[in-house]
């Protein structure tokens, strides 16, 4: 995922999902989450769009993560809402305009 501010990204997504800090060699640092999935951050000039989502993660507390994500800088697009196929979701942005797609499933 490329942002304009490495470090600022690397403290939203750590800090805010628990996601671990793997490693960082600039302008790139690589982030992993509990289960092995990483996710790759690149400090490089984006133009982030609302076309499509950027990202789509499973969560385990929607509600209380989207309201963390608001307060730390990110715009929440849809709030957290069941779906018709069971899951929880909400569209969010993150401090760089990435679109982010956060569900909890049942």
């Amino acid at each position: 995922m490329s942002t304009a501010t490495l470090d600022k990204a690397l403290s939203f997504y750590a800090d805010l999902l628990g996601l671990t800090r793997q490693r960082r060699q600039d302008p790139f640092a690589w982030l992993r989450t509990a289960d092995g999935v990483e996710l790759m951050l690149h400090e490089r000039d984006t133009t982030p769009s609302r076309a499509s989502v950027a990202i789509g993660l499973v969560i385990a507390d929607l509600d209380g993560t989207v309201a963390s994500w608001a307060a730390r800088g990110g715009e929440v697009i849809d709030p957290p809402a069941d779906q018709p196929w069971g899951e929880r979701m909400a569209v969010v942005t993150d401090p760089d305009g990435h679109v982010v797609c956060l569900s909890q499933r049942p």
